[in-house]
């Protein structure tokens, strides 16, 4: 490791939301809603299960997007950029085909990859709030502006990302009238509820992973459990079981926690010092994200350009 990198924050840094929610572990429970979010899309989910094994790689799948946002979010600039340049490069490869029209199109247009992102940044904001982490309004807006960087990367135009809570509930109601539950999202359903895994340890999937999954599912908006035909949980009931899982997860030493791989986490402070310890909530006050990303790429940041949903009037 050069000098360089052992003084490099990377793209967000201890000050940010993002390094502080992250290391979380109700993130897991978050990646589950999101998938489930995710999959409400028809042209998004197809373009994953058309060019992925799904049900017999999901796991790799799913470790791979842990990956991702770890090394994006606690790597050095050089391995975030680095990540990024990679999903681009696959998702420029990689196209679907619509059933009933016959359209090929590719996965890395800018409308799913849009839905991907909110839908992901929406879950992981979501779960961290209701159970228990002590983020405020302003913390919120801005874990939701600081993720215009993680947008950049996979692709998009940041100044055409939510950057506030107002503009992603802006945006998932304009694209509220695309969501359906068609075959492809019932596979992922099916697979979220009983994911193919050694017999021996069915009885433990359907003790422990099946919880989790439900969890997750029962914290998705009251749109998407009409999408999915189940019946909507009682919110309290779930708030108080989201708050109860949080409560035992967090009860577990962060140190063990993070000895799991890939161990972004501790990898991190020993580049930047213990001193950068992830511990919610000691949020810095520099420099916004964005604003220093695009300090440093001269772009200018947010170059105004309205999407439909901000121009709908729904936003400050």
């Amino acid at each position: 490791m050069t000098e360089a990198d052992a003084a490099d924050p990377g793209l967000f840094g201890p000050g940010s939301v993002t390094w502080q929610t992250h290391a979380d572990p109700m993130m897991w429970v978050a990646g589950i809603r999101a998938l489930y979010l995710q999959a409400l899309h028809p042209r998004a989910v197809r373009g994953v299960l058309q060019n992925s094994d799904f049900r017999r790689d999901a796991w790799g799948r799913l470790l791979r997007t842990a990956s991702f946002v770890g090394t994006t979010t606690y790597g050095t600039t050089e391995a975030a950029e680095k990540a990024g340049a990679r999903v681009r490069k696959i998702h420029r490869m990689l196209s679907a085909t619509d059933p009933e029209t016959g359209e090929r199109y590719g996965v890395d247009e800018p409308a799913l990859l849009l839905w991907v992102h909110c839908a992901e940044i929406d879950s992981y904001l979501h779960i961290a709030r209701r159970s228990g982490l002590p983020l405020t309004d302003a913390h919120a807006d801005r874990y939701i502006a600081e993720h215009r960087t993680s947008a950049r990367l996979v692709g998009l135009d940041p100044a055409e990302v939510p950057s506030s809570r107002a503009e992603l509930a802006a945006y998932f109601a304009s694209v509220r009238p695309e969501l359906a539950v068609g075959p492809d999202a019932r596979v992922v359903d099916d697979f979220l509820q009983r994911p193919p895994t050694h017999p021996l340890l069915v009885p433990a999937r359907d003790l422990l992973w099946r919880r989790v999954a439900n969890l997750a599912y029962a914290s998705l908006p009251p749109y998407a459990h009409e999408l999915y035909g189940r019946a909507a949980p009682d919110p309290a009931v779930v708030t108080r079981r989201l708050r109860a899982t949080g409560t035992a997860l967090r009860a577990v030493p962060a140190r063990l926690r993070w000895q799991l791989p890939p161990k972004h986490i501790l990898r991190a402070m020993a580049r930047l010092g213990p001193h950068t310890r992830p511990a919610p909530f000691k949020v810095g006050t520099r420099v916004p994200i964005l604003d220093r990303g695009a300090a440093r790429r001269g772009d200018g940041g947010d170059s105004g350009t309205c999407q439909s949903w901000r121009q709908a009037g729904t936003t400050p």
